[in-house]
């Protein structure tokens, strides 16, 4: 490919979207460049604190049951309160817990104040999302999902490893570093980002039905979508709990783990953008199917890593899974769900992720410390066989209304949901 057709596949890739999108991405690039909790957690309680694999997945199971209770709540915040004040209300709260946070020294405090970093970091996602589709025009949404998606990922390779190194330090910078970051993001939502929750008339809302939870919960094609998007979440998320454990069981450093783990972001930022190009005008049923099953196989072939360079490789293979995955599932996600109920669509869709957060570290630490690694690796590999199977037999069901768009991946109907970590 030449100079000039990368500079006009940017500039298409750049271009008409709103202002207000801008600054929204670029908050969550700043939330991200902070990122410390989520990766370094486990190496945080295992190699400094001295704690178990198990004691160390209780506390990320913790900080993930604290997303699932925030999820639904921050859903409906998003939908009655408006969606610039649940991010500034989320955004700040996990400032002041994850300082808190670093100077934590007993066990039962550190997990209690995890489950708190866990319920106010994960509140912000449903305003974050459901914002993002009220100011995107739908025809534009996929390529913004990607440009958000390729953000975090951009934030996240940077922070990985400037986070790997400064851990080796203190870990207590890495914690105030984040509250500072979250606090950065706060401060610029509240100066440059309006309020975006569309407005009803009277007719309107006579005409609309009123979404509640239990409108959601009776969506069985979207619940279908749900459970899917657990099991995924659940092998990506070892990336993150399981990881850092099996590596520092095997000896090696935290600055071993950073340097590693950030090839998933480094690929993301590289990729993200062409390869959602390239996927758009694709069967997104066979994209879904495809990528599940290459995201369980991809940890799979972790049980065979002995070095970073082998790591790095298995990273290449689980990454790819994922950048395929999060703009195929955003587009049926975003059908399956009204506009005026954006905010508690988007609340369950994340709970989603956050289930996956409480049960992946409770698995990970279980197994590690009973049978091995390997075994992990390889249950990976099941659960991922099983998404693709469950998106298969799914797929196969949606009639051509609700088929995700394959010719121009536009997007319909108004929801989004970013994924990670």
């Amino acid at each position: 490919m030449s100079v000039a057709s990368l500079r006009r596949a940017a500039r298409e890739s750049v271009s008409g979207l709103p202002r207000e999108f801008w600054w929204l991405w670029a908050s969550t690039l700043v939330n991200r460049l902070g990122a410390f909790v989520a990766t370094f957690m486990a190496l945080y309680l295992t190699l400094d604190r001295g704690y178990s694999a198990s004691y160390a997945g209780l506390v990320a199971s913790l900080h993930g049951l604290g997303g699932v209770v925030s999820s639904l709540g921050a859903g409906v915040m998003t939908d009655r309160l408006g969606r610039r004040p649940t991010m500034l209300i989320a955004q700040v709260s996990t400032a002041l817990s994850v300082a808190l946070l670093g100077f934590m020294k007993d066990p039962a405090a550190i997990a209690g104040v995890a489950f708190l970093v866990g319920m106010a970091s994960n509140a912000s996602r449903p305003a974050v999302q459901a914002m993002m589709a009220d100011i995107v025009k739908p025809e534009d949404r996929v390529r913004a999902f990607s440009l958000n998606y390729w953000a975090i990922n951009l934030g996240f390779a940077v922070s990985s490893m400037g986070a790997g190194l400064i851990a080796q330090y203190s870990y207590l910078a890495g914690f105030m570093g984040e509250a500072a970051m979250t606090l950065a993001c706060a401060v610029l939502v509240f100066v440059k980002i309006p309020e975006s929750r569309p407005e009803r008339t009277a007719k309107e809302v006579a005409a609309e039905p009123a979404v509640g939870m239990g409108t959601v919960l009776r969506d069985g094609r979207f619940m279908s979508v749900v459970g899917l998007s657990f099991l995924v979440a659940l092998v990506f998320q070892q990336g993150f709990v399981g990881l850092p454990i099996a590596m520092g069981a095997a000896g090696f450093s935290s600055a071993d783990y950073g340097m590693a783990v950030a090839v998933n972001g480094v690929l993301i930022v590289a990729l993200q953008i062409p390869v959602t190009r390239f996927i758009e005008h694709r069967d997104p049923r066979r994209l879904l199917v495809i990528s599940s099953v290459l995201a369980g196989y991809g940890f799979g072939l972790t049980a065979f890593a002995g070095s970073v360079g082998m790591y790095m490789l298995t990273i290449c293979v689980w990454t790819l899974a994922e950048i395929v995955n999060a703009p195929t599932q955003t587009g049926l996600v975003v059908r399956l769900s009204p506009t005026h109920g954006r905010g508690r669509y988007q609340g369950m869709y994340t709970m989603s992720w956050a289930v996956a957060a409480l049960v992946a570290p409770l698995m990970s630490g279980f197994v590690i410390d009973r049978f091995g690694a390997e075994w992990l690796w390889g249950m990976c590999a099941a659960v991922g066989t099983v998404a693709g199977l469950g998106y298969w037999l799914l797929m196969r069901t949606l009639s051509a209304e609700h088929e995700a768009p394959a010719a121009a991946g536009v997007v319909e109907r108004q929801q989004e949901i970013v994924a990670a970590p």
